[in-house]
This record gives C-alpha cells, sequence and structure tokens, in this order.
C-alpha cells in the first residue's frame, strides 16, 4: 500500500517532467521544420531577382527565362493536391522525409542546367518534390495544437519562409556575381539535407496516421467539394487564390522593374529588395499573437490594402528609396494576409482530412503565385504602369471587400459573447 501511496505522490511530478519534454521536442521539431521551409521559400525566391541575370546566362528574352518561376510554382500547386492525402493515411513525417529529399536532390541538380530548358525542367520537378514540407508542416501544428493556440506556431513558420523570402530575394542577387548562380542552388542543398538529417531525431515522434487506406480519386475530389460547400471555406480560398496572384504578379518582376527603371545591376537590385520578407521575419511571431488573442476581421482587410498601395506607388516615378519602402510595405501586406488565411484554413473539415484541407490550400495559393507570375508578364507588353494599375487596383478592391466577409473572424471566446 505504502508502495502504491508513493508512486500516486510522484505522479504529478513524472507528469510535468514528461510535459517538459515534450515540449521541448516540439519546440525543436518546429524550429527544424521552420527552418526547412526557410530553405525552400530561400530556393524560391532566389530565382525572380535572378531573371535578368539567366536571361543572359542562357542568351534568352526575359519573358521565356521566366516561365521558371510558374512551372515551379504550378508543380508545387499540383502535388501538393496529394501530399496531404498521403499524410492522413502514412502520417506527415513520412511524406515530409520523402519531399525533402526529392528537393535536395532535384535542388542540386538545378546547379547542372546548360539551357533555359533544362532549368525549367529541374525548376518543375523540384516544384513537385518539395510541396509536401509546407502544408505538412502546417496540417501537423493543427493535430498537435487547438485553434487558438495556433497562430503563434505559424507565426514561428511564417517567420522562417520570411526569413527565406528576405535571404532568397536579396542574397541571390548580391551574391551571385561573386559566386555564381550554380553555387547558390549547391549551397542551398547541402543546408537541406542537414536539415533533414537533424530532423530525423524528432520527426515520427508526434506523428500518427490519421485513416487506415487511402481514398479514391473520386473520394479524394468529394472531400474537397466538402471543404468549400461552406461560405468560408469558399471565401477564404478564394482570397488565397487572388492574394497569392497578386504578391506573385508583382515580385517576380521587381527584378525586371528596377533594371529597367533604374539601370540597376544584380547587385543594386539584391540591396533594393532587401526588405522583401523583412517584417514577416521580425514581426509573423507578434502578428500571430495578435490573431490569438482579438482575431482576423482588423488584419487581413489592412493588409490586403496595404500591399495595394504598395503596387500602385511603384506605378510613379518615385525615387529607389521609394521603392525600397513600398516592397516593405508590400511584404508586411503579405504577412497580414496567408498566415491568417492558413490559420483559418486549419479550422475547416474535421481532424482526419487535415491534410486534405492544407494540400488544397497550398494548391490554391501555389496556383496563384504561377498564374500570377505569367499573368502579369502578359501585361508588361502594354508596361509596368498598366501592370501595377490592374493588379493594385483589383487588390484594394479586395481589401475594401474583405471589411465584411471577414468581420465574423473572431477567436472562439469572443464568438461565444456574440449574440
Amino acid at each position: 500500500m505504502s508502495n502504491r501511496k508513493e508512486h500516486l505522490e510522484h505522479l504529478p511530478h513524472a507528469e510535468a517532467v514528461d510535459r517538459t519534454i515534450r515540449l521541448k521536442q516540439h519546440n525543436r521539431l518546429f524550429a527544424l521544420l521552420s527552418l526547412a521551409a526557410g530553405l525552400i521559400f530561400l530556393q524560391g525566391y532566389t530565382i525572380a531577382p535572378l531573371i535578368p541575370r539567366l536571361a543572359e546566362v542562357f542568351n534568352v528574352p526575359v519573358q521565356e527565362i521566366g516561365i521558371i518561376v510558374p512551372a515551379y510554382m504550378l508543380a508545387y500547386a499540383l502535388m501538393a493536391l496529394f501530399y496531404g492525402v498521403l499524410s492522413d493515411r502514412f502520417g506527415r513525417w513520412s511524406v515530409i522525409r520523402i519531399s525533402l529529399i526529392i528537393f535536395v536532390i532535384c535542388t542540386a541538380l538545378t546547379a547542372t542546367a546548360q539551357t533555359a530548358s533544362q532549368m525549367v525542367i529541374w525548376r518543375l520537378l523540384t516544384g513537385l518534390g518539395a510541396s509536401g514540407v509546407i502544408p505538412l508542416t502546417f496540417a501537423l501544428i493543427g493535430d498537435l495544437f487547438p485553434f487558438d493556440q495556433r497562430g503563434s506556431k505559424l507565426g514561428l513558420v511564417f517567420a522562417a519562409m520570411e526569413g527565406g523570402m528576405a535571404a532568397g530575394s536579396a542574397g541571390g542577387a548580391i551574391l551571385e556575381p561573386f559566386i555564381g548562380w550554380r553555387s547558390l542552388f549547391i549551397g542551398t542543398a547541402v543546408f537541406a539535407a542537414f536539415v533533414l538529417w537533424r530532423l530525423h531525431l524528432y520527426g515520427a515522434l508526434f506523428d500518427t496516421a490519421k485513416v487506415e487506406k487511402l481514398p479514391t480519386i473520386r473520394q479524394i475530389f468529394r472531400g474537397y467539394s466538402q471543404i468549400l460547400s461552406s461560405f468560408r471555406g469558399k471565401r477564404t480560398y478564394a482570397y488565397v487564390l487572388w492574394n497569392g496572384i497578386y504578391h506573385s504578379g508583382v515580385y517576380t518582376w521587381l527584378g525586371l522593374y528596377l533594371s529597367q527603371r533604374y539601370n540597376m545591376d544584380a547587385l543594386s537590385i539584391g540591396l533594393t529588395i532587401l526588405g522583401y520578407g523583412i517584417p514577416g521575419l521580425l514581426l509573423s511571431s507578434l502578428i500571430g499573437r495578435a490573431v490569438d488573442r482579438w482575431g482576423r476581421r482588423w488584419l487581413v482587410p489592412a493588409g490586403l490594402i496595404m500591399a495595394a498601395l504598395a503596387g500602385i506607388a511603384m506605378i510613379f516615378e518615385i525615387p529607389p528609396i521609394g521603392t525600397t519602402i513600398a516592397v516593405l510595405i508590400l511584404s508586411l501586406g503579405y504577412d497580414l494576409t496567408q498566415p491568417l488565411f492558413v490559420g483559418i484554413v486549419t479550422d475547416l473539415g474535421d481532424s482526419n482530412s487535415l491534410g486534405q484541407t492544407m494540400g488544397l490550400k497550398v494548391f490554391v495559393l501555389f496556383t496563384g503565385f504561377g498564374i500570377g507570375s505569367l499573368i502579369f508578364g502578359e501585361l508588361l507588353r502594354f508596361g509596368f504602369g498598366v501592370s501595377l494599375a490592374v493588379f493594385g487596383g483589383i487588390q484594394l478592391i479586395s481589401g475594401a471587400i474583405a471589411i465584411k466577409l471577414f468581420w465574423q473572424e473572431v477567436p472562439y471566446r469572443l464568438r461565444s459573447k456574440s449574440p
């Protein structure tokens, strides 16, 4: 009897120790997953500022080499539909590991491209491989944390992604004249391989399959239609799509914009757009906590309108420092929208289909990224002024409409107080 009493007395302490250990493991796991997400965004955002340089290297028009951006984005989008379903059946970590392995290999092989066509092929294959990491990281957050605690974890992941944006946007253009564009891809692959090795220690700790067998193709698409059956789902995914179109369209062609408007070289382009991603790197965690406390109804419209004004400002003959400020505001507008949309998406559907829900979100977002760069590139035939006016005008209207559409996006504790 005394032994049993002793055991019960020590049980609370043992549980506290176990919770502490699990918390540390949680933090290490999401730190490594965030770093992986950052590296994926780094290599994705390295490309756009290098488009003028790569056009010279491969001796092709900028519109032709510019296809490497939508090739990567659309391939990424397509596979995201299936990685989420596979992760619901086989577990998040199994699919994340395979995705990272493919990403490492294809990123390294991108450095072997000798022609623009080969570059397009490697970018397409990299997109097919890379798209399992980020949506399944989001799904894992949805698995492990209640809705009102997800903002801070999503903020951590988005901070790393924004850091990758900043490093890729500026670092690629700044370093390319010194080490060459091939070394940029090899270096990214090496770092990603190191992260994959470290993730092996934690990846399977919190992972369980959600369903016992894979659904049929018909069941998969029925699941997607169910996700989109509610007004909240339709509204959120529509804004994910358009916001992706807008940001990708403006960002992809910033390098060419700066080259034509100010006659900048690659180094100057990198320094000018250094601010893209910096606001998110510094503020994502703060934004995440603000969302958990106050909800999304104020932040989403503000982010949409800020991004619109940044794009519209670049229509005018402003000095380079003005463009740098506009890029900072454009980036902050992204930080106030996409992470918040992710939080809403994790609250759609049920826990057994969260991988599929996140896969659809990434499919819609990266489809927007691919379409945006294509449409903006086509509008460039009429000049940057027309392209920025069309994109900025639609973005401004979408921001104004969002004030009403997102008014009910408040934390659960505030929803319960509403009549």
